[in-house]
């Protein structure tokens, strides 16, 4: 009985995500290319840092609510140039290539959804990014 209702929990939660990853993608419109983000010109904590640590949707642990990595929602996965700029584990901002290598600024969801843990982590814990145009 407890294994039926921990399968039930699962289920409404990818009922609920797929809802949610709907309503998000619904308004989708072509996105402008972006630039890179700069590369300070002294030596920078916060200099930018290519990065394909992402969980993505056809990673199972991406659905995990308890699996508390940054995800990513993007056409192109994890396969196109990522760069994220940050310091001490916490994120500022990432951006991504399109097939042409154009750079295109990701959105940071508010928060690591579906993740339910890692809030009180630094800078509020890991971030959900949304390729422009999906969200």
């Amino acid at each position: 009985m407890q294994t039926n209702r921990i399968t039930d929990g699962i289920i409404r939660l990818a009922a609920i995500t797929s809802i949610a990853c709907t309503a998000l993608i619904g308004g989708a419109g072509v996105a402008a290319a972006d630039e890179w983000p700069p590369e300070p010109t002294q030596p920078s904590p916060t200099a930018p840092y290519e990065t394909k640590n992402f969980l993505t949707p056809t990673d199972l642990a991406y659905w995990n609510p308890l699996d508390t990595r940054s995800r990513l929602t993007s056409p192109y996965g994890t396969s196109t140039r990522i760069v994220c700029t940050g310091f001490h584990g916490v994120t500022y901002g990432c951006w991504q290539a399109d097939r042409d290598g154009n750079p295109h600024k990701l959105i940071a969801l508010p928060f690591n959804f579906p993740a339910i843990t890692g809030s009180a982590q630094p800078g509020g814990g890991a971030s959900h990014y949304i390729y422009p145009g999906l969200g």
